[in-house]
């Protein structure tokens, strides 16, 4: 194994941050209108990837994702990323056909060598997946980044997207929170490797189970939670949907020593413009640490499901039988205004 610092060469590094959500939405304004009837989805509603009809019963899922090192390790690294950019594919209801790398490497920096780890570690993740890897694209670039662009198919009256949640359903959550503040910590040296272990497996396990679960259950609103956390992404279903929602943060199933790092200002600064960003009545009594929790930006989370009541148990069983880290139910969604109304 190469022994080197990853993360140091960085300046992103230490929760796979994204855009914020206003440089988004101003991103997103450039983009040209689509009036073809065979785009079933598209990022009108925010989801987690594109969808193309081909026929009556199947239609293709597109995503990318690429990220700087959130870990030192490169195998680690690789297969988070691949997760991660497979999550976005299960997060529709699809399932993963095959991958391209994509690769920007610090070429004379950073031997080849550790990138070829990097590789080796997404390919443990794909293969899991039954998803092939059949090539990509590198670049010489300062900075290490990896990431996958996934093609995967679905069939078209099976898609999970923001937009489908009804009143009354209830929110699932598939995996604890609290990766972005657990790797700022390791960076930061305040937990050793060993204690990053629980955050890396929730980072490589896959969402396929997830997805199986949800899909045998009807649910038909879903995203997953990463860069924006959980009330970032909650809020483009909510926007989506044209609904609001309720959310008890003594529900949420977090990483443990998350909570308490948080307090003590393991704070990745996408989760501080999240937090910011948040369209969310807070319960004066939840405290700032609890309140980072609910925003923390994910590398590679778990599904937040909208399932109708009468569809919970079915739900809740077809998770337990798959598996998945957690299967949370933390809140609801509501008719009223686009924002989440967080208590404790």
């Amino acid at each position: 194994m190469t022994a080197i610092r990853l993360t140091s060469l960085s300046h992103a590094a230490g929760c796979g941050c994204k855009l914020g959500s206003a440089d988004l939405s101003e991103v997103l304004r450039h983009l040209p209108a689509v009036a073809d009837s065979n785009v079933l989805v598209d990022a009108a509603t925010r989801d987690d990837a594109a969808v193309y009809r081909l026929s009556a019963d199947r239609a293709l899922v597109a995503t990318v994702d690429f990220f700087t090192p959130i870990v030192d390790d490169p195998p680690s690294w690789g297969a988070i990323a691949a997760a991660n950019a497979l999550s976005d594919v299960y997060a529709m209801g699809g399932k993963p056909l095959f991958a391209l790398n994509l690769v920007g490497w610090p070429r004379g920096k950073v031997p080849f060598e550790v990138l070829g780890e990097v590789l080796q570690g997404a390919a443990e993740v794909t293969r899991r997946a039954g998803c092939l890897m059949l090539g990509g694209h590198s670049i010489d670039d300062p900075e290490p980044k990896f990431g996958l662009a996934v093609v995967g198919e679905v069939h078209p009256d099976r898609i999970l997207t923001n937009a489908a949640g009804k009143p009354g359903d209830l929110l699932v959550l598939t995996k604890p929170l609290g990766t972005g503040i657990m790797t700022t910590a390791r960076k930061r040296d305040l937990v050793s490797e060993a204690a990053l272990g629980p955050a890396i497996a929730s980072m490589t396990a896959l969402n396929d189970g997830a997805a199986r679960a949800a899909l045998q259950a009807g649910v038909r609103a879903a995203t997953d939670v990463t860069g924006f956390g959980l009330l970032g992404h909650l809020g483009n279903i909510l926007q989506a949907s044209g609904l609001g929602a309720r959310i008890e943060v003594g529900k949420l199933p977090l990483i443990e020593g998350a909570l308490d790092l948080a307090a003590n200002g393991a704070v990745p600064g996408g989760t501080k413009r999240n937090l910011e960003a948040a369209r969310a009545e807070w319960d004066p009594a939840l405290t700032e640490a609890e309140r980072f929790l609910c925003c923390d930006a994910q590398t590679s989370g778990g599904l937040l499901l909208a399932v109708s009541p009468d569809r919970l148990d079915v739900l809740l069983g077809a998770l337990r039988s798959e598996g998945t880290l957690a299967r949370a139910v933390i809140g609801e969604l509501v008719a009223g205004p686009t924002v989440a109304r967080v208590t404790r």
